[in-house]
């Protein structure tokens, strides 16, 4: 007989064949093991970077409307011709709901003429005496704007301005019918105050030369 050598790869006689199902088997674990250590070490970093990130700062909660009282703000309402009749009219008729934060209030006298808003309340008045410019420096009777006293001209209006008792009064110097606004000294950088009716003046409100005085025209 001729003795032909056995394949390395057959077994010998007898011996268990290898068993390919454990074999697979092993391998499907290796590669089951590998990403699930992967993602149990992405969740411990993500718990790590979690409790080390600081906290963010709470989003702020939106304020609630300004509460102001019912009752209605005094304010004089004197008697007007037809034409600042007819022009205070479209001056009210602009005037917002709201300035601002701060909303309007109900006026004891005029609303065709008078608005209010927030407490304490900053009032605008249209149909108010038109400011004159005193005759002399030395006129200190305060019933006309000093010769010497600082202008101011806002959006196109030129607004004079008087410090009193706890209030700063802006009028304006050059429109055919006067607007006052009166701010309460408790409201800071009140020239922005009043100069939030600047625009809807200028809308309605038509402007005048004679009388004016030349510091309402800035060079």
């Amino acid at each position: 007989m001729i003795d032909v050598d056995t394949p390395r790869d057959t077994p010998e006689q007898g011996a268990d064949a290898p068993d390919n199902t454990r074999r697979i088997a092993a391998i499907w674990a290796t590669a089951v093991a590998v990403p699930v250590v992967l993602i149990v070490g992405a969740v411990a970093l993500l718990q790590i970077n979690r409790s080390t990130a600081p906290e963010a700062d709470p989003a702020p909660s939106a304020s609630g409307p300004i509460v102001v009282p019912s009752t209605a703000v005094e304010i004089a309402a004197p008697r007007l011709s037809p034409r600042a009749t007819q022009v205070c009219l479209a001056v009210t008729s602009q005037l917002p709901n709201q300035l601002r934060d701060l909303p309007a209030r109900k006026v004891s006298a005029g609303p065709e003429q008078n608005g209010a808003y927030g407490e304490p309340p900053i009032t605008v008045a249209c149909g108010v005496a038109q400011p004159k410019m005193c005759a002399t420096v030395d006129d200190t009777s305060g019933t006309c704007v000093p010769l010497v006293s600082d202008l101011l001209v806002m959006n196109q209006v030129c607004w004079h301005f008087a410090e009193g008792a706890g209030k700063t009064t802006f009028t304006t110097m050059d429109r055919e019918v006067p607007v006052q606004v009166v701010v309460p000294t408790s409201y800071e950088k009140r020239a922005q105050w009043a100069n939030e009716f600047s625009d809807l003046v200028v809308e309605t409100d038509k402007s005048i030369t004679e009388g004016v005085p030349s510091g309402c025209f800035p060079a």
